[in-house]
This record gives structure tokens, C-alpha cells and sequence, in this order.
């Protein structure tokens, strides 16, 4: 895979520290990401519409309102979007989605609030609906290749006395399983447990079944022996065999290091019915890494649009699973706050 972090070849990172200053900025920036040179309604479509002015000054109206002259609708490039109805400046938007696509082990809201001058509630509300924007589709393909599956645990570790061990696989963090493509893409779940059954409902919807699979030995996957259609083989860590050639789970383990320093050096600690939102933070800079900082932050601020994160009272954490049928069932991609 090219890697490509030279910044200068991106022309977004000219505009971005006006952007970020400057309230009309800020909006232009937006609109040209979303519509590019052909602005259209978000009602009906038509390309039939021109920036409503302001009667006292001529410029351009303080709301900085579009206006469709077919359905008459007037609109802003807010509207379809995770920042729809927020009453936060889009400047610090801009500043946030900069941060969020480019600092590789996370940044806080605590650091947001301090950047914005915004109070710790709303920047807390303008990195979920970021992170939300940068959940994978709904329809991802599946993984396909060479795919390396694992499990990591997080949480706060439980202190330990001398002479007292702990179990093998832990039952008092919060069990994430992950599938990463070799040369591709990674996903990640929250699961309730890391049993046969849930975690062969995971692979199933995330991995292509004629796809080759990289493992340990742990018992939860000997029935892809059997029952995969694609080829299986594993490595045994309990003889000390952690690469036999090429087979290894090697990518997908130094994936967990990054979650691990990101949690605990910037967010210190998640509560599990949040995690899966980080989970997409992470993931969607993995997935993205061959991208230059300009380019991942375009494409973060073109995820947002077509998603709302409604306000709900906290309930225990979903799966993703679960949150795809939601998406299927109910046609919108609503979370709790």
C-alpha cells in the first residue's frame, strides 16, 4: 500500500486554518466539499438555486440561506448533515473534523473545549456526531482476501495482588472482536462475549465466506475448520508460535496497540455504552491511513452528510450488528446521545 503523507499535495490544507477562524469561510468550505461548483436543493434536487441576500447590506444573508426557485425551499449546507440544527459555529466544526482526521491516536473533547472556547457539553455533542460520521455504511462490503481475525478487551484493569491470578480471557473488560483485511480494510465490533456463537455471527456479516482466515488457537473458532468455506489455519501462541511463514495474526494484534495508547493516554477512559463510537474513530483512520491529512479530513466532513444523531436517553451498548438492522428496518441511522 503507497503511503502518502506529504501534506502539500493536498490543497485543502490552505483553506482549513481559515476555515477554522473565520465563520464564512467555514461555510464556503463546507458547501464546496458538499456540492462542489454545482450547489443543489436538498429537497428536490434542481440546481435552480441562488443565495438569498440581505436587504440592508446586499452581501450575503447572515444565515447564509439557499433558496430553490422550483420548490421554493430555503436551506443550509447545514441541513442532512450531523451538524443540522446544532448551534455551534461551523468554524469550530471545521476545526474539530481537522482534528478528528488527523491526529492518529484520538483527541479529546477536553482539548476541543479548550481550542473552541465552547463549553465541555458541546464539544462532547460535536465529536460524537463527528465520530458518528465516520461510522462505516451500513452496506460496506464484505472483507475479502486474506483476513486476520482477533479479539482484544477493553477497560480499566482490575488491580492484582501477588500470588493471585486472573482468568486467561478477561471477564471484567469489555470484549471488542476485529477483522482486518491484509492490505485493506479493518471493522470492529463491541460483542456481548467472545463465545463460537457470537463471534461466528460477526464473521459472517462482516467477512466474504470464500476469503482466507488467520486465527489463534482459541476454541471460538474451531468450527471454521469445518464450517468454513474458505481456507482456515492458525497460529498456537500457547507454544510460543506467533508467525509460521505467512500465516499470522500479527496485523490485526498491533491494531489493539493503537485503541489501547489512544484510550488510555487521550480518553483515559470509555464507558462501554460508548465505545463503539471511538471504535469508529479508530477504525476510520486505519482505513483511511494511505490517505494525507488533507484528503482524510474531505472525506470525514462528505461522511457527515445524510446522518443525524438524535438525542435519546443512554441505553446499554448495541452491536453493530444490531445497528445495521435498525438501518435496514427503520431507514435512519438514529443513536442515543
Amino acid at each position: 500500500m503507497k503511503k502518502r503523507h506529504n501534506l502539500s499535495n493536498s490543497d485543502v490544507i490552505g483553506e482549513i486554518p481559515l476555515a477554522c477562524s473565520d465563520e464564512t469561510a467555514a461555510v464556503e468550505f463546507l458547501e464546496k466539499q458538499r456540492w462542489g461548483n454545482t450547489p443543489a436543493c436538498v429537497k428536490c434536487g434542481s440546481v435552480e438555486v441562488y443565495k438569498m441576500a440581505d436587504a440592508k447590506t446586499g452581501g450575503r444573508n447572515s444565515r447564509f440561506l439557499w433558496r430553490c426557485r422550483d420548490c421554493k425551499e430555503q436551506y443550509t449546507v447545514r441541513i442532512g448533515t450531523v451538524y443540522e440544527e446544532s448551534r455551534i459555529e461551523l468554524r469550530h466544526w471545521c476545526y474539530a473534523f481537522w482534528r478528528a482526521s488527523t491526529s492518529k491516536k484520538g483527541v479529546s473533547a477536553l482539548e476541543i473545549k479548550r481550542h473552541c472556547q465552547v463549553s465541555y457539553r458541546s464539544a462532547l455533542f460535536l465529536m460524537n456526531r463527528i465520530r458518528f460520521a465516520m461510522a462505516p455504511s451500513v452496506d460496506a462490503p464484505k472483507l475479502t482476501g486474506t483476513v486476520e481475525l482477533d479479539e482484544v478487551y477493553i477497560g480499566p484493569r482490575k488491580p492484582r495482588y501477588k500470588g493471585v491470578s486472573g482468568p486467561g480471557r478477561s471477564t471484567l473488560k469489555t470484549p471488542v472482536f476485529c477483522a482486518v483485511e491484509r492490505g485493506g480494510e479493518l471493522r470492529r465490533r463491541v460483542v456481548a462475549d467472545v463465545t463460537a456463537a457470537t463471534l461466528r455471527d460477526a464473521i459472517l456479516e462482516d467477512v466474504d465466506s470464500r476469503a482466507r482466515l488467520m486465527t489463534d488457537e482459541y476454541s471460538a473458532y474451531r468450527w471454521l475448520k469445518k464450517g468454513w468455506m474458505g481456507k482456515h489455519e492458525t497460529v498456537c501462541h500457547r507454544t510460543f508460535e506467533y508467525a509460521r511463514g505467512d500465516v499470522h495474526v500479527n496485523t490485526a494484534e498491533s491494531s489493539h496497540a493503537l485503541i489501547r495508547r489512544g484510550l488510555i493516554g487521550i480518553y483515559h477512559n470509555v464507558s462501554r455504552e460508548y465505545l463503539h463510537r471511538y471504535l469508529w474513530q479508530f477504525d476510520f483512520l486505519w482505513n483511511n491511513r494511505q490517505l494525507n491529512d488533507g484528503e482524510r479530513t474531505i472525506l470525514a466532513v462528505k461522511k457527515a452528510e445524510g446522518k443525524r444523531l438524535m438525542y435519546r436517553d443512554p441505553v446499554a451498548e448495541r452491536e453493530y450488528i444490531k445497528t445495521r438492522e435498525q438501518k435496514e428496518e427503520g431507514g435512519g441511522q438514529l443513536e442515543p446521545f
